[in-house]
């Protein structure tokens, strides 16, 4: 198979679709690589690299994309790169389209098969394409608000450990998820007053359990996430639900309680947020106040450090990738149920049902389009 790898174009996003050593395995299975020139330069990744691992170098995007039968990405296409896809061209990157009714618009205007690494799924009942940049964006996301409290900042000048005879800083998790945890891990790390809000009972058991008595968990009601919100110094929204819209949990009437200087990290904000107050925004400009709130809304977290997140995505989209390259999309799909839920767009129609529902668009099931003998879980 012909496979492309473009340079990501969206603002200050580093990561690359496809490392060398990804090349390197994908060339060593007979496949064509095609890297566009400087696609991985800025997480260290030459031209000389990909070259050495097989792969042959275009000098720009729509050169990848005239040849390629699968194109690899990380971000979502911009909308020059999706007048770019071609029909039955085969497009395998994160899309978090519930948000993004335009980009559903062209991909479904293209009529390329779009697979959206969040919306893959495991036997474990996880999103296993989404898990090392929601581990990223998890510990990032303390990073970025411990920076936020900053007085330079405009934040309240709370150092989240405080010191002896000081009050720690008080952080509080909205979803007790793979953002959430290892949010948590970053917070109880930095010495922080850590509380976890989910609204399942199984997961806050577990949390108790993995992290003893250090994380305060407690049951996500209305009323519980405003009583705790209100009291925070550092709030994360770490909310997941997959393919469709984040649910606002955060109140605009809130912020004006909080205490000023506070911060809120929106981790969801590529579904749309789970605060009401939240809006995209990004690592050349993140932050803005609202009622002397602080928030943090960069779609992109993990791409501020692009060269640890591009190597933890190689590690679990390699397989579908391979899977993919190996046996022809069709024979990919009837093997691995799991793959078929990362359906989302196919042949001018919405193939996930949450992105439909979302979008408010209408739902084509994957076995309408392929004859498949495996069901989407």
């Amino acid at each position: 198979m012909r496979i492309g790898i473009p340079k990501e174009i969206k603002t200050n996003e580093s990561r690359v679709g496809l490392t060398p050593d990804s090349v390197r395995e994908l060339f060593e299975h007979g496949h064509e690589i095609f890297v566009e020139t400087n696609a991985g330069v800025e997480i260290g990744c030459l031209d000389t690299d990909y070259q050495a691992a097989g792969a042959k170098i275009l000098p720009d995007a729509k050169a990848v994309f005239d040849t390629a039968e699968m194109i690899i990405k990380v971000k979502e296409p911009q909308p020059d790169e999706c007048k770019m896809l071609s029909e039955g061209q085969i497009l395998f990157t994160y899309l978090h389209l519930a948000a993004d009714k335009l980009q559903a618009d062209l991909l479904k205007e293209s009529k390329c098969t779009a697979i959206a690494y969040e919306t893959v799924t495991d036997n474990f009942g996880g999103l296993p394409l989404l898990a090392p940049m929601s581990e990223v964006a998890g510990r990032f996301s303390i990073q970025a608000g411990a920076r936020c409290l900053e007085r330079p900042q405009g934040g309240s000048g709370i150092l989240l450990g405080g010191v002896p005879g000081v009050d720690k800083g008080k952080v509080v998790i909205i979803g007790g998820g793979v953002v959430g945890t290892n949010a948590a891990v970053m917070a109880l790390g930095k010495g922080a007053h850590v509380t976890m809000l989910d609204r399942s009972s199984r997961r806050l058991s577990e949390l108790s359990l993995e992290f003893r008595d250090t994380l305060d968990t407690i049951y996500a009601s209305a009323a519980n996430i405003e009583r705790y919100v209100l009291d925070a110094d550092l709030v994360v929204g770490a909310v997941l639900v997959p393919g469709d819209s984040a649910p606002k949990l955060v109140k605009r009437d809130w912020l004006s309680k909080m205490r000023p200087g506070s911060v809120l990290v929106d981790v969801a904000i590529d579904q749309g947020g789970c605060f009401e107050t939240s809006k995209p925004t990004t690592h050349q400009d993140p932050t803005y106040i609202i009622d002397g709130v602080i928030h943090y809304c960069v779609a992109n977290m993990p791409g501020a450090v692009p060269r640890t997140s591009a190597f933890a995505l190689n590690n679990v989209t390699m397989p579908h990738v391979l899977s993919i390259a190996n046996l022809g999309l069709s024979n990919a799909l009837n093997r691995d149920s799991h793959l078929v839920n990362g359906l989302n767009v196919c042949e001018g129609a919405i193939t996930h049902p949450a992105v439909a529902h979302a979008l408010k668009m209408d739902y084509v099931a994957p076995d309408k389009i392929f004859n498949l003998k495996v069901e989407s879980v």
